[in-house]
C-alpha cells in the first residue's frame, strides 16, 4: 500500500519497460520539489502518455504508475476539481463504473463546495445508474454542499433534467419552487418557470400543507357569505399563491442584487497555486464581512467554504473561519478547520495557524495534543523562535515555571547565539515576571551573558530588566543598569547599528531616570556614539566598542528623546 501524506511520491516505483530512466527523473524531480505544481503536471502528463496513452489494455506497471501519481498529486492538491474529473474518467476507462465512482466520492469529499465536480458526478451517475432513488439521494447530497452557491445553476439544471427525464412533473415543479427561493444568480429563470406552473399544475404541488391551508383560509374569509363557483375559487386560490410567491421573489432579488457586487468581483473562484491579486483577497474579506452581518449561519459557513477553495493557501482566511466557528460555539467544526489548514493546505513555513490550533486544543484540555502540534512544527523548523517560546508557554501553564525554563534550556543547547539569546531572555522573563524571582532572573542574565555577546535581543532585555527594577536608592538602580551597558560596550560583538541602539536605550534611561550627573554622562556618550571622527585615517575602534566611523551623518539619524 502506498504511503500517504507529504513525501509519498518518493515511494512511487515504476517497473515498466518504456522510458524507465525518464520516468524516474520525473519522479525524482517531483520528490525534490514537492510544492511545485508544474513538476507534478509534467509527471502526470508523461505518465498518461506511456504506451501511446494508458488505457484498459496497457501494462499493469503503467496503469499502477498513473494511479499512484494521481493519488499522490491529489493528496497534495485536493482542491483541483478538474483533476478529480480526469482521474474518474481514467478509472472509468480502466476499471469501470465502481472504481470511477470511488474517485468521485473522494473528490467531493475533498472539494465538497465545487459545483462543477458535483455536477460532473451527478451526470456520471445519470449515465451509469438506473436507480432513481439512488440518483435522487446523490442530488440531495450535492444540494446540501453546493445548493447555496450563487452560481449553482448548472447543478440545479442537472437535477431538474433528471426529474424531467424520469417523467416526474410534480418533482420538477417542487424543485423549481425550491430553487427560485435561493439566492442564486439565475433565480429569476427558475421563478418564471415555476410561475408558469401556478396556473396549470394541481394545487397540492404548489406549496406545503401549511401554506395551502393559510391561503385557503384567506380565500374562505374573502368569500364569506358568497356562493362562488369552483372555477372562481380555484382562480382566487391560484392568484393568492401567485402574489405570495411574487413577494418572496422580490425579497430574493434584493438579496441577489446585494451580493452581485461581491460576486462580480470574484476573478478566480477555483483553486490554483498561483497567487491571487490583492483586490481579489480584499473582495473576499468584504464579502465575508457582509455575509456575517446578515447573520445566517448556513450562508456564512457556505461562503467560507467557497472562499477557502480560492484562498486555500492564505492562512488569514483559515484563521478567520476557525475564529468565526469558535465564536458560534462549534468546537468540533473549528477543530476540523484547523486540521484541514494545518495538515493539507497552509505550508509549515507559515506556522501561525498551527500555533492557534495548539492553543485551541489546550483550551479544551487536550494539552498533549497541543504539545505534539508544537513538536511537529519544530521537527521541520527547529529554530523557529515563536514556536519554541509558545511550547514553553504550554509547559509553564500546565507544569509550572521551572518546567518552561527547562524546555527553553533544551532548545538553547541546540541553537545559535541569536536564537539562544532570545530564548535565554525568555527564561529570565519567566523567572522574573511569572515566578516572581528577580534574583533568579538576574543570576541567569549574569551567568549566560558570555554566551550571547552577539545577541542584541539578549542585551536589550537585560537592560530593560535592570531598568524596570524598583529601588529606594536611585543611584544603586542606576549603577546596575550602567554596569550592563558597560558590559555591552566592552564585550558586545554587534554591528555598529546594534551597538548604537543599545546605547540609545541607556541614554534614554539617563534622561528619564538619571540623577544630577546624568546629563554629563549623556553628553559623553553622545560624543562617543554619535560624534564625528576627525579623519578617515583614524585607527579602527576595538571589537565591541562603537566605531566612530559609523557615526551618524545627519540629525535625522539621531534618536528623538
Amino acid at each position: 500500500m502506498l504511503v500517504s501524506g507529504r513525501g509519498s511520491i518518493a515511494h512511487v516505483q515504476y517497473t515498466g519497460e518504456e522510458a524507465p530512466a525518464e520516468i524516474k527523473k520525473f519522479l525524482d524531480d517531483v520528490a525534490a520539489h514537492e510544492d511545485e505544481f508544474e513538476k507534478w503536471e509534467a509527471l502526470l502528463n508523461r505518465a498518461m502518455e506511456l504506451e501511446g496513452g494508458v488505457m484498459r489494455n496497457s501494462s499493469p506497471s503503467s496503469i499502477e504508475l498513473v494511479r499512484n501519481v494521481y493519488d499522490c498529486f491529489l493528496a497534495k492538491f485536493p482542491l483541483f476539481f478538474g483533476y478529480w474529473k480526469k482521474y474518474a474518467d481514467f478509472e472509468f476507462a480502466i476499471g469501470g463504473t465502481e472504481t470511477a465512482e470511488m474517485v468521485y466520492e473522494r473528490g467531493v469529499s475533498s472539494v465538497s463546495s465545487s459545483v462543477d465536480l458535483w455536477t460532473h458526478y451527478c451526470s456520471f451517475k445519470l449515465d451509469t445508474s438506473h436507480d432513481n432513488d439512488v440518483l435522487r439521494a446523490l442530488f440531495e447530497r450535492g444540494a446540501e454542499f453546493v445548493g447555496l452557491d450563487y452560481q449553482s445553476h448548472p447543478f440545479w439544471d442537472k437535477y431538474i433534467e433528471f426529474e424531467e427525464r424520469i417523467n416526474e412533473p410534480s418533482n420538477v415543479t417542487a424543485l423549481q419552487r425550491r430553487v427560485f427561493q435561493l439566492t442564486l444568480y439565475q433565480s429569476s429563470r427558475y421563478y418564471e418557470k415555476f410561475r408558469g406552473h401556478i396556473s396549470t399544475r394541481p394545487i397540492e404541488e404548489l406549496g406545503d400543507a401549511e401554506l395551502l391551508e393559510t391561503v385557503k383560509t384567506a380565500v374562505d374569509r374573502e368569500n364569506a357569505g358568497y356562493d362562488r363557483p369552483a372555477a372562481e375559487l380555484d382562480r382566487q386560490f391560484r392568484a393568492k399563491l401567485d402574489a405570495h410567491y411574487y413577494e418572496i421573489y422580490g425579497v430574493v432579488q434584493q438579496a441577489v442584487t446585494a451580493r452581485w457586487t461581491y460576486e462580480n468581483a470574484i476573478k478566480r473562484a477555483y483553486f490554483h497555486v498561483t497567487e491571487l491579486e490583492e483586490a481579489d483577497l480584499d473582495n473576499w474579506r468584504k464579502y465575508l464581512d457582509f455575509e456575517e452581518k446578515q447573520g445566517n449561519f448556513q450562508r456564512v459557513q457556505f461562503l467560507y467554504e467557497r472562499c477557502l477553495v480560492a484562498c486555500a493557501l492564505y492562512e488569514e482566511f483559515w484563521l478567520r473561519y476557525a475564529r468565526w466557528l469558535f465564536a458560534q460555539g462549534k468546537d468540533e467544526d473549528c477543530r476540523l478547520v484547523y486540521m484541514r489548514a494545518s495538515c493539507i493546505f497552509v505550508p509549515i513555513s507559515q506556522p501561525a495557524i498551527r500555533l492557534n490550533w495548539a492553543r485551541f486544543e489546550e483550551k479544551l484540555g487536550r494539552v498533549q495534543v497541543a504539545h505534539d502540534i508544537h513538536l511537529a512544527i519544530l521537527a521541520q523548523l527547529p529554530d523557529h523562535v515563536e514556536t519554541i517560546i509558545s511550547l514553553a508557554g504550554v509547559d509553564r501553564r500546565n507544569e509550572g515555571n521551572d518546567a518552561a525554563v527547562a524546555t527553553l534550556e533544551t532548545y538553547i543547547s541546540h541553537s545559535n547565539a541569536q536564537v539562544g539569546g532570545i530564548l535565554a531572555a525568555e527564561q529570565a522573563r519567566i523567572l522574573w515576571q511569572c515566578k516572581g524571582s528577580v534574583d533568579e532572573a538576574r543570576a541567569l542574565f549574569k551567568a549566560k551573558h558570555a554566551q550571547f555577546l552577539e545577541s542584541k535581543h539578549f542585551w536589550l532585555k537585560y537592560l530593560e530588566f535592570e531598568a524596570a527594577q524598583p529601588a529606594v536608592d536611585q543611584e544603586e538602580a542606576h549603577g546596575r543598569v550602567k554596569e550592563v551597558h558597560e558590559l555591552v560596550r566592552a564585550k558586545g560583538q554587534f554591528s555598529p547599528e546594534a551597538s548604537k541602539e543599545l546605547s540609545y536605550y541607556y541614554m534614554e534611561y539617563l534622561l528619564n531616570r538619571g540623577g544630577k550627573k546624568a546629563a554629563e554622562e549623556f553628553m559623553l556618550l553622545d560624543k562617543d556614539v554619535n560624534g564625528y571622527v576627525s579623519s578617515e585615517s583614524s585607527p579602527p575602534a576595538p571589537v565591541g566598542s562603537i566605531p566612530h566611523s559609523a557615526a551618524m551623518k545627519s540629525s535625522n539619524n539621531r534618536p528623538h528623546w
